[in-house]
């Protein structure tokens, strides 16, 4: 990672502007001979709706798989989306589109960078399946996934009783951070309902909260900390059998959502009124039991919201996997660690900055083992916001660094 590149903040500016209009996009489709079997997956054009690549059908395409699990499978499976998939989401960073397959609590992953099909089973059977089943029982079934601003990914359960939280490094943690809260002033529509608000999709907003949109058009915002789900709305306008099974946002900021039932073509959302119209295309339509791109919601806003300017210095890329990582990531109570993975031993110096490269915090470190962990407390009370951890080595050489927010 060392030297992996260094970009002017006006080249980091035009990367990040180019990124966000050409956000790739993806969808789990159904098959022609089984509308209902969602396990193709395509590369969509989600302002036209039209098929701009298929990598993978589930009847066709040669694949392979290898597994960071050393759980066994009780089921073995025709193919690596199984019996169809619900929830899937993109890890742009590491090229990887992230999913589940139904019927099992499975996290696992398309590598994007690889022509050839190849998939990871990161983690098997995240819920412990009942005694004497092989397969999870429709509530457990996994159909929204985001990955979310503070770099995790998201995965929830058809009741809302299992908020999934993972990593995507090459040492992946998977962790059940249990059920969802609703908020109070949610008037009895609950997240946990299983005729308004199971299935759907999720998406991420770039102050950190996640939107659940469940197949029968309700919205909801979630707090990850607390983890209440608070009901803001319901989506108009769609035809009454069209489900809201699959959602992403578009280069402009609005939502794209698709149907697994019915073969009515995507329609765009407006987030502030949730008023939905049809996408116009002369494309075949598809269904879809899900949507996954990297664009987030109210980017545009928290943009003009920042309190920090970048200036026309060089900045640093992110750490690569196995290098280090700044942790946990939003950091509260005015400290976080610092882990040190695959570094040569010695002394190292930890800066922690504000975006202007101003240095708030030093402190110098004797690395003695491959795996080694420094706590790093603030002296001083640190406005919440976005800072730099910057590891810079004995020849004053940057080893890594990592962007880290403060709540």
């Amino acid at each position: 990672m060392k030297g992996k590149f260094l970009l002017t903040a006006s080249l980091v500016s035009l990367s990040l502007c180019s990124a966000a209009q050409n956000a790739r996009t993806y969808a789990i489709t159904g098959k022609s001979n089984n509308n209902f079997l969602w396990a193709d997956i395509k590369q969509i054009d989600m302002a036209t709706g039209k098929v701009v690549k298929t990598l993978f059908e589930s009847d066709k395409t040669p694949f392979k798989v290898k597994s960071l699990d050393n759980a066994t499978d009780k089921v073995q499976v025709a193919n690596p989306t199984g019996f169809g998939v619900a929830a899937c989401a993109i890890d742009e960073r590491h090229g990887r589109l992230y999913f589940a397959p139904m019927h099992f609590s499975d996290i696992r992953f398309l590598d994007l960078n690889k022509e050839d099909a190849n998939f990871t089973v990161v983690k098997k059977n995240i819920i412990p399946l009942a005694p004497g089943t092989v397969y999870q029982s429709e509530e457990n079934h996994i159909t929204r996934m985001v990955i979310a601003a503070d770099g995790y990914g998201y995965a929830l359960t058809n009741d809302a009783n299992h908020l999934i939280r993972f990593t995507t490094g090459k040492k992946p943690v998977v962790e059940d951070l249990g059920a969802l809260v609703d908020a109070e002033a949610n008037k009895g529509i609950s997240i946990h309902n299983k005729c308004t608000s199971w299935g759907g999709d999720m998406l991420a907003d770039a102050f950190g909260k996640l939107i659940i949109i469940s197949a029968n058009h309700n919205v909801y915002s979630v707090d990850v900390k607390t983890k209440v789900a608070t009901h803001t709305g319901v989506i108009t306008g769609l035809p009454g059998n069209y489900s809201t099974n699959g959602a992403v946002v578009n280069n402009e900021g609005n939502i794209i959502v698709s149907s697994a039932n019915v073969f009515e073509g995507l329609y765009r959302v407006n987030f502030k009124d949730l008023k939905a119209e049809k996408v116009a295309s002369t494309e075949k339509a598809f269904n879809a039991s899900d949507l996954a791109n990297s664009n987030m919601l109210l980017q545009a806003e928290k943009d003009a919201a920042s309190k920090f300017n970048i200036p026309n210095t060089v900045i640093p890329d992110l750490a690569a996997d196995g290098d280090a990582a700044v942790y946990p990531n939003p950091a509260t109570g005015n400290q976080f660690n610092v882990r040190f993975n695959g570094q040569k031993a010695g002394k190292y110096t930890i800066l922690f900055t504000d975006l202007a490269g101003r240095a708030l915090l030093t402190k110098v470190v004797t690395v003695v083992s491959p795996v080694q962990i420094e706590n790093v407390r603030l002296t001083n009370k640190t406005a919440r916001g976005t800072y730099l951890v910057k590891v810079m080595d004995e020849n004053k050489q940057l080893a890594f660094s990592e962007r880290v927010v403060l709540q």
